[in-house]
């Protein structure tokens, strides 16, 4: 039972922190390092990255019209062009990421996939977002997702790549700062994030479920739907709460909240 009730929370906290410049993985490594489940090293592990399929699931469904590439209307081409266009931005900028976690994984895992790492990427990039939002004085030449280019999203990926090297600095931190550095205005960066999110998330997670086998046992297979599920519908909220604060607010109390974050997680660490 005790189990069951960590698996909820730490869909709960997948499903805000996913979404939040404040690094998914990181919180999942801390909340284990005072909270551990019950599970198996290699059940953990692809645990930690299968429930983020719930929340991907929640920006396929707010997204669907923009994202889904065909069209099955009568009179209408049944290739998006536009939309597909989108999806060759996005694989450009996932291809970066991928090469580096598919070749290195195991060593970053091992290097850096500790609380003392993680609480030092939270500091480092909660005060880079202040010194962004303090000084970047540049109007954004890119109001439109549609108006992102290849070479932009070569460089997002570029930044994406922080993340799957050093666990707490956030996916969507990492990227979203750095589109924010390149002239994107912070509502298309961070829409721009979440579609990122599909293809990353969705391949890390096959990339477990190949290595780890589909030999569940029942338990373990209501651990990973719970998990899921609770992801999926706290990942909705979490999403149309970015969007809308992105539209009024700055970065910065995200920054202000990761230092605080870092700076606990290390005097508890002693």
């Amino acid at each position: 039972m005790m189990n069951l009730i960590l698996t909820f929370i730490v869909g709960i906290i997948e499903g805000i922190t996913e979404w939040l410049p404040i690094s998914s993985t990181g919180h999942m490594i801390l909340f284990n390092e005072f909270f551990p489940l019950d599970f198996e090293k290699d059940f953990y592990d692809l645990f930690l990255v299968v429930i983020q399929l719930g929340a991907i699931m929640a920006v396929v469904m707010i997204y669907w019209n923009k994202l889904f590439p065909f069209s099955l209307k009568k009179g209408e081409s049944f290739i998006k062009k536009d939309i597909f266009s989108l999806w060759i931005k996005i694989i450009v900028s996932c291809l970066p990421a991928a090469v580096i976690g598919i070749l290195f994984e195991d060593t970053f895992d091992r290097l850096f996939y500790n609380a003392t790492s993680v609480a030092l990427a939270l500091i480092v990039f909660g005060v880079l977002f202040i010194l962004v939002e303090i000084f970047n004085k540049k109007v954004p030449k890119i109001n439109s997702i549609a108006e992102i280019g290849i070479n932009t999203a070569v460089i997002i990926g570029v930044f994406q790549v922080l993340a799957a090297v050093f666990p707490g600095v956030s996916r969507s931190g990492a990227t979203i700062l750095g589109a924010i550095l390149i002239g994107v205005t912070r509502t298309v960066a961070a829409e721009y994030t979440f579609y990122l999110a599909v293809p990353v998330m969705a391949g890390a997670s096959l990339l477990k479920l190949l290595k780890f086998g589909f030999d569940f046992t029942a338990l373990e297979f209501t651990y990973l739907v719970v998990g899921m599920l609770t992801a999926f519908v706290v990942s909705v909220f979490a999403i149309k709460f970015l969007i809308g604060y992105v539209k009024k607010h700055d970065f910065k109390v995200f920054g202000v909240y990761r230092i605080i974050l870092g700076i606990l997680v290390l005097l508890l660490l002693k």
